[in-house]
C-alpha cells in the first residue's frame, strides 16, 4: 500500500528523503520521485511544484505510474481563519478554489460537471494526521524557532482554500474570506496546490489528507523571512508530523 508524501517546495520536504531506506530516484513528467520504504512501508516523496496545474499534473503520475494508494500532503500556507496564526498547524478536512468562479453557468466556487465546490479529505487518513500534529507538535520544542518570535503551535482542523496566487494583499485577503463565507465555506488557511491534489485524489478514489503549516496571515508581510520560516519552523514540523503519521499508520 505505497504512500506519497507531496510538497511544493524543497524545503518543505527536507530532512524527509533522509528516512527512507534506499531510496531509488525515477524521472518522470519532468519531476524527481524518489521510491523507498519508511518503517517497512513503500513510500514515494516528490515535489509537486508550484500551483494547481503542477499539483494535479505530479498527482496524476503517482497515480498512473507509481500506483499510489494513499496520498499525503505538507507545506505550508496563509492564515485566514479567526484564531489561525503563524506557527500553527492546520490539517484539512476539505479543500476548496477560492479563483474559481463559472457563473452564471454554475453558481460560483462550483466546480463544473462536478455538482460540488468542495473535496473532502479522508475522514479515516485526515484523523491519523490530526493525530500526527497533536503528537508530533506537543515533541518539537521552541530550539525549532531560534530567532523568530511564535508561540506554541496549535493544531486546528477545516476548510483549506487554494488558487493560482500568492496571498499577500490584507485587503485581497479579507475580500477572499468574505466571498467564502457568503457562499457558506469557513477557510482557516490559502494556499496553491491542496485543491487540484484533492481533485485528482477523488477521481482515482484515492485517500487523501494535508497539513499545513501557517507561515504568514496572508498580508503584506507574507514574503518576509519565508525561507527562515520554512527552514527552522515548517521543515522540522513536518519531519515531526509525517513521522508519528507513518508510526500510527503501521499501527505501532
Amino acid at each position: 500500500m505505497t504512500l506519497a508524501i507531496m510538497s511544493a517546495l524543497l524545503d518543505e520536504q527536507r530532512g524527509l528523503l533522509e528516512r527512507l531506506d534506499k531510496p531509488q530516484r525515477v524521472k518522470r513528467a519532468g519531476r524527481t520521485f524518489w521510491c523507498g520504504q519508511w518503517a517497512g512501508q513503500d513510500v514515494v516523496l516528490v515535489l509537486t511544484k508550484v500551483g494547481k496545474v503542477a499539483a494535479a499534473t505530479t498527482t496524476t503520475v503517482l497515480m498512473e505510474v507509481f500506483d499510489v494508494k494513499s496520498v499525503l500532503f505538507t507545506g505550508v500556507a496563509g492564515g485566514v481563519g479567526c484564531g489561525v496564526q503563524v506557527g500553527d498547524v492546520v490539517v484539512a478536512d476539505a479543500f476548496i478554489q477560492h479563483d474559481l468562479n463559472s457563473a452564471p453557468l454554475f453558481p460560483r466556487y462550483e466546480i463544473p460537471l462536478y455538482g460540488r465546490a468542495t473535496f473532502d479529505c479522508d475522514p479515516r487518513l485526515s484523523a491519523l494526521l490530526l493525530e500526527a500534529a497533536q503528537r508530533g507538535l506537543a515533541g518539537v520544542g521552541d530550539h525549532c524557532h531560534r530567532d523568530l518570535p511564535l508561540a506554541s503551535p496549535q493544531v486546528h482542523r477545516g476548510l483549506i482554500a487554494s488558487g493560482d496566487q500568492f496571498v499577500c494583499d490584507p485587503v485581497a485577503a479579507a475580500l477572499m474570506r468574505a466571498d467564502l463565507q457568503a457562499a457558506g465555506h469557513e477557510p482557516l488557511a490559502v494556499e496553491m496546490e491542496g485543491a487540484a491534489v484533492a481533485q485528482v485524489c477523488h477521481d482515482y478514489g484515492v485517500p487523501f489528507a494535508a497539513m499545513r503549516t501557517i507561515s504568514d496571515r496572508a498580508d503584506a508581510q507574507a514574503h518576509l523571512d519565508f525561507s527562515a520560516f520554512v527552514t527552522q519552523v515548517a521543515s522540522p514540523y513536518a519531519l515531526a508530523v509525517v513521522s508519528q503519521f507513518i508510526q500510527l499508520r503501521s499501527g505501532k
